[in-house]
């Protein structure tokens, strides 16, 4: 675990273990908006305690990037019947996706039959956004507006774009990855990703600061590099379907990917499976 860092004038940056994940707080006069919770209230809880140390206010709300489970989990701690019972702001998709792909894994995780190293998962409650974002809208911080962004699918079809525009500074959740190459995830839309990052990166200017869902604050120049690889993904996603290769096959395809192999299974079975819905015949 890190300490906090500075990522621009008032907004903060703490990177947590397990997962490397960015915990990011924007402090305005009235208090804190703080983004992400992390894996569960356990882990949550010591974002409060952590919070403590920047000796900056109240927290007033959470703000989730998107629902997966190393983002989400912790919302029991900060929401509805806690001690603090602030508001949680999310896409208004997070919902369904909780329901479909983590409430189940979670299940599997109480089972002992999923991929998650062990923990105790006891007393678990998973807790949605209270307030759904369906459109652009501005929270007041006292004297500093913060904007959340919902995006187009990319990483998820929830993922939703913090903007603090007096420092220029955008907290992009997964849709950028730094510690590591890009997740694709449960719920994830491989074809869709590169439009999406692109319609977002035309409004990043070249001295904003971007700070993504893991790893260090970076540049417009490192979100437009990522972004010519994701499109190589489903450029070479769309040949090999094209050319009647298996996922399997996919796989294989040494040196046409720009990531490693074993990252990509979920991202070319999605792709092969979206692709064989748009040319399938009408019955």
């Amino acid at each position: 675990m890190s300490a906090w860092q500075e990522a621009a004038d008032g907004v903060l940056v703490r990177r947590y273990q397990p997962l490397d994940v960015n915990i990011c707080v924007v402090r305005g006069r009235d208090g804190l908006l703080v983004v992400d919770t992390r894996s569960s209230p356990v882990e949550a809880a010591q974002i409060e305690a952590d919070l403590r140390q920047l000796g900056a206010g109240p927290v007033r709300c959470v703000v989730n990037t998107h629902a997966h489970f190393d983002h989400t989990f912790g919302n029991q701690h900060f929401g509805p019947g806690s001690s603090l019972d602030v508001p949680i702001y999310g896409h208004h998709l997070v919902p369904a996706h909780l329901d479909e792909y983590e409430r189940p894994r979670l299940a599997a995780w109480h089972d002992g039959t999923g991929g998650e190293p062990a923990r105790d998962w006891g007393g678990m409650a998973i807790t949605p956004p209270t307030h759904l974002v369906q459109s652009p809208q501005s929270l007041d911080l006292g004297g500093r507006d913060v904007e959340l962004l919902p995006l187009g699918r990319g990483h998820t079809d929830n993922d939703l774009v913090i903007h603090v525009p007096d420092v220029r500074t955008w907290i992009v959740g997964d849709v950028v990855e730094e510690s590591g190459p890009p997740m694709y995830g449960s719920g994830c839309f491989p074809l869709e990703w590169p439009a999406t990052l692109a319609r977002l990166l035309e409004e990043i200017d070249p001295s904003d600061v971007v700070v993504p869902g893991h790893g260090l604050p970076v540049s417009r120049d490192f979100v437009a590099d990522q972004l010519a690889d994701l499109a190589r993904v489903a450029a070479r996603a769309r040949q090999l379907y094209d050319a009647g290769a298996t996922v399997e096959e996919a796989l294989n395809d040494n040196g046409g990917w720009p990531f490693p192999a074993e990252g990509l299974e979920l991202a070319v079975a999605r792709a092969f499976a979206d692709l064989g819905i748009q040319t399938r015949p009408t019955p």
